[in-house]
């Protein structure tokens, strides 16, 4: 096996990063996947599960500089799976950049975004492909927005949504970490034809989600699509990201303890610490309870969630009864047609635990960072077919995925790593 056939995975142990690694694993049987992780021990039965060969588990601290550099030196590609991205990204980021090779990402934070695009005269000098943002929300919903917004002459306003159903207990510490930044703060948005400030989850809007959701009442979030999206349609009106979980007293109880961290009444650890709890079906910390009961409450008293759904929740909860998982993408589209105004919708049609890739957030995420995965070693992703045969991208700088990866390539690389066709993007106008 030479360098150039190893494919390096850090944070392999993660959910979302592992379930990348199985569908990647079942459509690529030639290049050697590096599985890494703080915590090896965690990531060996998955190297295990693979053919004999397949894969290599290999502790790494990635702020380790010299520990990194001798675990991606001469790799295909290096895909970063281990958040929270606003500590992991930039060191793996500027070590891809010095020795050379590719790198992926699914980094859903603003900031971290930000600053990877800030890189990309140093990726193009270095002659190296950043991909970042390819998951779910940010990654399919990309590309769904730009499947959408083809049917348009003129693009006015993209509205992106996203669902995450009940994944008690089995939520990670920087999924959360993530879930308390999105909730409150500052949430950098596309309005007017321009970059403003909101406050994270006050706004709301209602979208069509697919996978038998409807109508659903969704909170604007701090995400990185109306970062990204706004350099390639610089001419609309509007660009935001709407989230939600389900059921609806889970946004009122992260919505409390993200103002609890905003306002210093908590920190971070403790509010991860007290869903933790939650999610476990233990009590956790008063002052928790607190800060989570007033962010429902909140929700009631502005008429976004009854009274009785709230009750029916904490019952639930105390009976440790789940809700059947539901969740997915949109992306809608507002614009002119033919001279007339007109509306594009794209989603994912089906979810739930029958479903290949829309029965949770992590399979969501993995099996699109899979695809991604795919389209970025082969170069075949680009609308104009650019890249090198051999797998290595010809393409050069920072890319988020509506810049090199074009709807219906993705759509096929989805099949590649087993995703039925019915269950990938269905069309509304």
């Amino acid at each position: 096996m030479t360098a150039a056939q190893r494919v390096v995975f850090i944070g392999a142990a993660g959910e979302m990063c592992r379930i990348a690694v199985e569908r990647f694993a079942r459509t690529d049987g030639e290049r050697h996947l590096m599985l890494c992780d703080i915590r090896p021990e965690l990531v060996e039965p998955l190297a295990r599960k693979l053919p004999p060969g397949r894969a290599t588990a290999r502790e790494l601290d990635l702020h380790d500089c010299s520990a990194l550099r001798g675990t991606i030196d001469g790799a295909a590609l290096v895909v970063l799976g281990a958040g929270p991205y606003l500590r992991t990204s930039e060191p793996v980021i500027t070590a891809c950049l010095e020795a050379g090779v590719p790198y992926l990402d699914f980094d859903d934070d603003v900031e971290s975004t930000q600053h990877a695009l800030t890189l990309d005269a140093k990726a193009r000098e270095a002659g190296v492909p950043v991909h970042v943002g390819c998951g779910a929300s940010p990654g399919m919903s990309n590309i769904l927005a730009v499947d959408a917004a083809s049917e348009l002459d003129t693009v006015e306003t993209i509205d992106l949504g996203w669902v995450v159903g009940d994944e008690r207990p089995d939520v990670g510490r920087a999924v959360l970490e993530h879930l308390l930044h999105i909730t409150a703060g500052d949430c950098l948005t596309w309005e007017h034809g321009g970059p403003v400030v909101h406050d994270s989850y006050v706004e709301t809007g209602v979208l069509p989600m697919g996978g038998g959701l409807g109508e659903v009442l969704l909170y604007e979030t701090a995400h990185p699509e109306p970062v990204t999206l706004p350099r390639r349609y610089p001419q609309a009106r509007r660009i935001r990201c709407l989230g939600g979980l389900a059921p609806m007293p889970f946004n009122g109880l992260a919505r409390g303890l993200g103002l609890a961290v905003q306002n210093g009444r908590m920190t971070v650890a403790e509010a991860v610490d007290f869903i933790q709890d939650v999610l476990h079906h233990r009590l956790g910390s008063t002052t928790g309870l607190r800060h989570a009961l007033s962010g429902m409450i909140g929700q009631v008293h502005r008429g976004e969630s009854e009274a009785r759904t709230t009750v029916a929740f904490l019952v639930s909860s105390v009976f440790r009864r789940r809700y059947p998982w539901r969740g997915g993408l949109l992306a809608r589209a507002t614009g002119i047609r033919d001279g007339r105004p007109a509306t594009a919708v794209r989603r994912t049609p089906r979810s739930g635990p029958a479903t290949y890739a829309m029965n949770s957030m992590g399979g969501l995420t993995g099996t699109a960072c899979a695809a991604f995965i795919l389209l970025a070693l082969d170069g075949s992703g680009a609308p104009d077919g650019s890249g090198a045969p051999d797998g290595s991208a010809a393409r050069a700088g920072v890319f988020a995925p509506e810049d090199w990866a074009a709807p219906e390539a993705f759509y096929t690389a989805l099949e590649r790593v087993g995703t039925p066709r019915s269950e990938i993007v269905e069309s509304l106008r």
